[in-house]
């Protein structure tokens, strides 16, 4: 079954995800912010999973997509917690998680999570044009006092013709969970792929992160022509070339 499923939390929330199942390690790809399991990235992961008889989650964070709950009180904390619950609800013993954006973010913070309870469980983590600790450096002063005095702050949206809200609640989570100015204690083999016509996060952070990450298996690719989302066809073929090398070639 890979149609739209539904996971309870304890709270009741409804997350939305589809799975393939296969041999292992599993994808779990993780959407950007306000983004969902619908776009092409994603969409284009789990079809070439499928194809080869590999397992592959999606989901969407609650607040998003088809699941339920209201975006303004997404956090950080809260969608780990909700990738998590979908990986033990499904005993996926090994993965290979792929974070777009703020998933790269939350690709990070899942893969600590995952090392502190089952190092073994953590394949490898791909990260498009990730986007750690965004609610720092993406900020100007202003804004950051404007977020902690509790106003949400409206950015232009050069995808859709809403502004996109930045809520205080999940600029606080946000700064807590902040990672590149330590050591990121993830072992696992790390690929990041970055455009240098990013507009939203430069590509100077993937370099930052190579750095912060323990591991010493990283490899930063560098699209000289690419944009933030990397969803042009030849971005999407450098994706899945890059994910065969921990899933479909293992």
């Amino acid at each position: 079954m890979d149609g739209t499923r539904f996971h309870t939390m304890p709270d009741g929330r409804q997350i939305a995800f589809r799975l393939t199942e296969g041999v292992g390690p599993a994808l779990v790809f993780l959407p950007g912010y306000m983004s969902d399991m619908a776009g092409s990235k994603a969409t284009a992961l789990f079809e070439r999973a499928r194809e080869r008889n590999r397992t592959c989650l999606l989901l969407d964070y609650s607040g998003c997509g088809e699941s339920s709950g209201n975006f303004a009180d997404g956090t950080l904390s809260r969608w780990r917690d909700e990738v998590l619950a979908l990986i033990k609800a499904h005993d996926l013993d090994r993965v290979v998680l792929v974070g777009s954006s703020m998933g790269g973010w939350l690709m990070l913070l899942v893969g600590l999570a995952l090392n502190a309870g089952k190092p073994e469980r953590l394949a490898g983590m791909v990260g498009i044009a990730p986007a750690p600790d965004f609610t720092d450096w993406g900020r100007s002063d202003a804004d950051k006092a404007r977020l902690e005095a509790g106003e949400t702050v409206f950015d232009a949206n050069p995808y859709g013709p809403e502004p996109t809200p930045l809520h205080p609640h999940f600029f606080a989570d946000g700064q807590a969970q902040r990672l590149l100015d330590t050591e990121i204690a993830i072992h696992c083999p790390v690929r990041l792929l970055h455009g240098q016509r990013d507009a939203d996060v430069p590509w100077e952070i993937s370099l930052k992160l190579a750095m912060a990450l323990r591991s010493d298996a990283v490899q930063v690719t560098l699209v000289k022509d690419g944009d933030h989302r990397l969803s042009r066809e030849q971005d999407i073929a450098l994706l899945l070339r890059c994910v065969e090398t921990f899933v479909f070639e293992s």
